[in-house]
Order: structure tokens, then sequence, then C-alpha cells
């Protein structure tokens, strides 16, 4: 893209941005309170600061700023990120309602008003009685008392408090309950996935697929605990660690990526970069992880009992001249052989059918991480979530047991994935 489309898309993004916060301060906070009150001015603030946290929290991970402060300005800008989300499409739900709800307090209103007004009573006079007759429904419209107007603006409130209340509890309970999803740590998945080549040998074989851990500002060393333990837990036969374990440096994140050594499994764990690896430091990276007793296969290959094992590095890797390559990994193998590659995105599945893999196991999508993101994901992956098929090629992809950017997740939830390979000859 041109610097002339670039400055387009951002003037695009940023007035956007622009326009759905002032639609939250219109409903949340112009429509429900006093002009001049302090809860208006609390809510002002709140519209302009919080934003302002959010540019924080994602310039000042790409700007190399102190640790210290990327952690102070994580937390409130990655969630508001997906406040700002929820409590939008909330709203706009809050829209259909909003007519609805007037009508019937309206009709509640006229009905309550017929209800408690008195009766007419005319008497008629000699006089009276050699008028014209006047219709009864005008009588009662002559006689009727004025129309209260001062419940109108009541109703209006009424209505805007209610409405925005109900989209408040739903849009930050929604993100509260994701965030505790991603603190509470992934849950375990296991499926079968049958190899036409795998002798009975391998039959039964487990692999612990775990991806997109992101290690960051937000989630730190007791996420690493927690995945360790699960992982361990299932006492897998080998551990694959499919990419963007991180989202920072060596330096900064290092401690945080300790727990990684206690990972055990009985043909070891194995380790390729992802395209965040590449946006930290993938050298130093490599290194570190294979100090923690991890195996990287950066375009390699290894002979696992009864299949070949493969590792390519991720596409990201490309600006630095280290992506993948397919034929330096799987181009000289044995054939005959089942072969199961670690590749961190799943688009890259159409090398791995033209190579011959069986089992391709990848990352990256997250799932969609936040509802609708799983519709945007499918646009630009063949496989957002699960088991699929192509050719004779078989994909997994793992929806990571992380998160990046807000630590949230909706409708995607975290998972390890302990894949069991099973032998058609068994």
């Amino acid at each position: 893209m041109t610097v002339a489309g670039l400055v387009v898309a951002a003037a695009v993004v940023l007035a956007l941005l622009v326009g759905v916060h002032r639609y939250l301060w219109r409903r949340f906070v112009g429509d429900t309170t006093a002009e001049g009150s302090a809860l208006r001015r609390t809510g002002t603030v709140a519209v302009w600061l919080l934003p302002l946290l959010t540019v924080g929290a994602l310039v000042s991970g790409r700007t190399g700023a102190p640790f210290w402060l990327q952690r102070v300005l994580a937390w409130p800008g990655y969630l508001w990120l997906a406040a700002l989300l929820y409590l939008t499409l909330a709203l706009l739900v809050g829209e259909a309602v909003r007519p609805i709800l007037r009508r019937v307090l309206a009709g509640r209103a006229n009905e309550s008003s017929r209800a408690n007004r008195p009766p007419v009573t005319k008497v008629l006079t000699p006089e009276a009685a050699d008028a014209p007759a006047v219709p009864a429904a005008d009588i009662l419209v002559a006689d009727a008392p004025a129309a209260d107007t001062r419940a109108v603006p009541t109703r209006r409130l009424f209505v805007a408090r209610a409405v925005g209340g109900a989209a408040a509890v739903a849009g930050l309970g929604t993100v509260g309950y994701g965030t505790y999803g991603v603190l509470r740590g992934p849950r375990v998945k296991r499926i079968t996935v049958p190899l036409a080549k795998l002798p009975r040998s391998a039959h039964g074989f487990r692999i612990a697929v775990v991806s997109d851990i992101h290690l960051g500002p937000v989630l730190g060393r007791a996420h690493t605990q927690r995945i360790v333990d699960t992982i361990n837990r299932t006492q897998p036969d080998l551990v694959a660690v499919v990419g963007d374990l991180v989202d920072g440096t060596v330096a900064d994140l290092g401690p945080a990526a300790e727990p990684l050594a206690q990972l055990s499994a009985r043909q070891g764990s194995f380790f390729v970069t992802g395209n965040h690896e590449y946006y930290s430091g993938a050298a130093q990276w490599v290194d570190h992880v294979r100090e923690l007793g991890l195996h990287p296969l950066e375009n390699a290959r290894t002979e696992i009992d009864g299949f070949d094992l493969a590792g390519v590095n991720d596409i990201a890797g490309e600006s630095e001249g280290q992506g993948p390559d397919f034929d330096r990994a799987l181009g000289d193998r044995d054939r005959t052989r089942a072969a199961v590659l670690l590749a961190h995105q799943p688009v890259v599945i159409h090398d791995a059918v033209a190579h011959g893999v069986d089992l391709q196991l990848s990352g990256h999508t997250h799932g969609g991480q936040l509802w609708p993101g799983s519709l945007i994901a499918g646009l630009a992956n063949p496989t957002v979530a699960g088991l699929d098929r192509y050719g004779d090629t078989q994909l997994y992809v793992s929806r990571g047991a992380g998160a990046w950017g807000p630590p949230v997740r909706v409708g995607a939830p975290s998972d390890i994935t302990v894949v069991e390979l099973a032998s058609r000859q068994a």
C-alpha cells in the first residue's frame, strides 16, 4: 500500500473511532445525566481518557517503551478495546428496543390517564335542551383536562437510562466473563486423527498442541505456569509449541517463559516461530527456548517413532530472509512414512499438500478471539479452528492458549489440544 493509501486508511479508522466514542458518550452520558452534573463530567473525562490509554498501550509496545510503562498502560488500554466493541454492539441492539419501550410506556400512561379521569356530568336547562345536539366525543374532549407534558421528558429519560443501563451490564458483563476465561487458563481438548501411513507401533501417539500463548505486558509467568501444568497433566508423548509464544523481548519476558523448562514429554518438546516472534527478536527467542529445553524446528525435520516431525518458520520471517522453506524441511524425506508438520499459520496448507504432509498443526487465528472476529478470520484463513481436510492432508488449527491485545475471549475459548494419532492398520 502506498503512503497516500496508508494516510487515507488511518484517517478513516480515526474518524470511525471518533464517531463511535461520540455515539457512546451521547447514549451513556449525554442522554442520561444532567448538564453540568458530576456524573456528566466524569463520563466525559472517561470517554476521552480511555481511548488515549488504548493508543498508549498499542504504541508503547511497538516503540520499545520501558516494560513497566507497557504493563501500566496495557490492562486499561486493551480492556477498553474489548469494552468498546461490546458496549457498541449492545447499544445497537438497544436502538431497536428503545422505540418499543417508549410506545409501551406511552400506552400505559394513556390508559392510566383515562382510568383516573373523573366522569363528566351535564345538567341541561330548558334553554340547553333546545340547543343543537353536540356529539359526546366533542363534549369529552372539550371537558378533558390538558395533558401533562412534563411526563414526556421524564419518560424519555427513563428509557435512556433503562436501555443504557442494560447495554452497560451486557457489554461489560461479556468482557468480564471473557477476561475470566483467559485468566483461568486454557481447557484441554482431545481429538483423534487417523493417518493412513502411520504404523501400528505409533497407534495412540499423543501430541499436546499449544499455540499463541502471547506472553507480554498482560499475560506473564503465572499464565505460562498454568499452561505448563495443564500440559503435563495430560502426560503427552510430545509437546508442540506452534508459534506466537511472546509479545516482547527476551530481556523483558525471559523470566515469564522460564516455566517452559518444566514441560515433560517422552519424545520431548518442539517449537516453531510465529509472526509475533519476528516482531520481538526471533533469533534471540529461538536461542532462549533451546536453553529451556525445547527443540526449535527451523525449516527442519526429525524422525519420531513411526513418523517424521517437521517444522517451518513463519511467513513473517521472509522479511528477514528466514521464511518457510518446505523443500529444506520436507524435500528429501521418505514419503512412505507419515509426516506431521508444525506451521504457525494455516495458510501454508497448500504447500503442505504439495509436499505430501499427512497432518499440519497450526494456530494463529485464535478462533477469532472476539466474536464476530471469527467471521473476519475466516476471510484470511482456510480454517479458523478445528480439524479440516485438504486433499490427502489434514489440518488442525488450535484456538490458542492466550490472547493478543485485550486479554478477553468471546465465542472462542482458549485451548490446549491433545491430538491422538491413530493407525488404520491397528
